[in-house]
């Protein structure tokens, strides 16, 4: 099953509105996401905590790594450059960190408010090699952006 993204987006619109807690919805979309898509093996967030360093937020799936500098692997790439991590295939990512040994290929994006400020990075992962394309990445991050959007 593949998501269905504009229905998705109307859902969690509905489950979020009026909410401005960054933790609850950061549960709520990544409960959401994750039980749209059956290449979603790990879905969740990773907030900045401190400056360059992010920590696990609310997720589905297995344990995930506690905390990431922003130096190191896909989650800290999306969070050090701004910009979404599209990974075909992790082990051929320099520095990947395996907080899974089952991830096979990887989609990331920043997290902002309303005012631009990077909060976290929304972290997806696959068991499936070259699961994600810019599709996924365009719908995704519309979906965060009317989200975070309002914080």
């Amino acid at each position: 099953m593949r998501a269905d993204y504009p229905n998705l987006r109307q859902t969690i619109a509905a489950l979020t509105e009026g909410e401005t807690d960054a933790v609850a919805l950061m549960a709520t979309v990544a409960c959401e996401v994750h039980h749209a898509d059956d290449r979603f093996d790990w879905t969740g967030f990773y907030r900045v905590t401190a400056p360059q360093v992010l920590k696990i937020g609310p997720y589905q799936g297995g344990h995930g790594c506690l905390v990431i500098p922003f130096s190191r692997g896909v989650c800290g790439a999306a969070a050090r450059t701004g910009e979404a991590q599209l990974v075909a295939d992790v082990e051929a990512f320099p520095d990947h960190i395996a907080c899974a040994a089952s991830t096979r290929s990887e989609l990331v994006l920043p997290v902002r408010d309303g005012a631009g400020a990077l909060i976290g990075v929304f972290d997806i992962d696959s068991d499936q090699p070259d699961a994600f394309d810019q599709g996924d990445a365009t719908a995704l991050q519309a979906i965060l952006q009317q989200v975070f959007g309002r914080l």
